[in-house]
């Protein structure tokens, strides 16, 4: 159905790796794999096989779980993005001193869920580039405003910029990304 590869960590890993808790859901417990070093696993790459078909309305979406933390969305891929290269944020694990109630109790661990569900519920197919983007959006908004706030005058409560403050900022914006490959660079998460 699908196989995960971790870059630079892994061979890639078939379904069998993970535990089938019912038709519809996967998980991998990352002890078995890195055993407390879940948290230095930054990404994954999920895909589906060529001989399995998922139906056009469905993704397999790809949750993660931080020792005693609930499951957090990460990405999914469909049948029209049949990969993906996720980027694994781990949640704050939740009560590390938490009691194990009989002396056979598993430790918690972190986990990697896979499930089955419709892609219309799932909020985007890649969580961290949706935030990477939003991140960027929030620096060159950040950059306008302060280029603007050095040409402003006050009337009364109102800020008051020249009409051309705009397109003077884009030119020098430009400009300054043609001589310093680097700034750009400044802007990315």
């Amino acid at each position: 159905m699908f196989g995960v590869v971790f870059p630079n960590r892994s061979f890639p890993i078939d379904i069998s790796t993970f535990a089938q808790i019912d038709t519809f859901h996967w998980v991998l417990d990352m002890n078995t794999f890195v055993g407390e070093a879940y948290d230095q696993v930054r990404e994954l790459c999920i895909f589906l096989l060529n001989s399995f078909t998922l139906p056009p309305d469905k993704a397999l979406a790809v949750y993660i779980q931080s020792p005693g933390s609930p499951f957090v969305f990460c990405g999914a891929v469909t049948v029209a993005r049949p990969s993906a290269v996720l980027t694994l944020a781990w949640p704050e694990p939740g009560a590390p001193g938490q009691l194990q109630l009989t002396a056979d109790a598993q430790p918690l661990s972190a986990k990697i869920g896979v499930s089955v569900e419709d892609l219309a519920t799932l909020p985007s197919l890649d969580v961290a580039a949706e935030k990477r983007i939003e991140g960027l959006a929030l620096k060159v908004g950040e950059n306008l405003f302060n280029f603007m706030q050095s040409f402003c005058g006050v009337d009364g409560s109102k800020l008051v910029v020249p009409m051309d403050i705009l397109d003077r900022w884009f030119k020098k914006f430009q400009e300054r990304a043609k001589r310093d490959p680097e700034y750009l660079k400044g802007f990315a998460l």
